[in-house]
């Protein structure tokens, strides 16, 4: 069973149609949108600042998203995907955007929307991801920009699959 529990009475609010795996993890202020997936092992820890995710939002398995202790909440747009083991703490994550997988973003950054995080980068405190390109890297760096393929063959692609995958133990 999913632990989601409150802080200082604070509750999680999570729609419906979200889909939350067993034994993902979330607590106190936090708020989701529409069909947004928690998957196996992610945590979304909302003790010390407000976490808010978006619509088709999805955190996959082994994630931790969290914030800092009264100065950087979290803030996560529409149709973003946070891929496995990735930690996002304390910044801002606009629209359309795939944090890659093992890859750390951290308090204060701006990830503009129609972005890629490049899987295993590290963004730095107060970094700007300018729209529309990717950064790789320890630090990470602009590497390139984003192509309008790419926006439809890989951000909208890997967030429309997690909605159809979470359908999938909803049945």
């Amino acid at each position: 069973m999913s632990i989601i529990k409150p802080v200082k009475g604070i509750y999680p609010i999570i729609p419906n149609d979200c889909y939350i795996a067993e034994n993902a993890t979330i607590v106190g202020e936090v708020t989701m949108g529409n069909q947004c997936s928690i998957w196996f092992n992610a945590v979304i820890r909302g003790d010390v600042h407000y976490i808010k995710l978006g619509d088709k939002v999805n955190v996959q398995d082994g994630a931790v998203i969290h914030a800092t202790y009264k100065t950087s909440p979290t803030t996560i747009g529409n149709n973003v995907s946070i891929g496995h083991n990735a930690i996002v703490h304390g910044c801002t994550i606009q629209d359309n955007v795939l944090i890659g997988m093992g890859s750390i973003v951290m308090d204060d950054c701006v990830i503009e929307s129609n972005s890629i995080i490049a899987a295993g980068a590290v963004v730095t405190k107060n970094t700007r991801v300018e729209a529309g390109s990717i950064y790789a890297g320890t630090p990470a760096k602009k590497i390139k920009d984003i192509s309008k393929e790419m926006i439809s063959g890989e951000i909208n692609r890997i967030a429309d699959n997690y909605v159809e995958y979470s359908s999938w133990f909803k049945e």
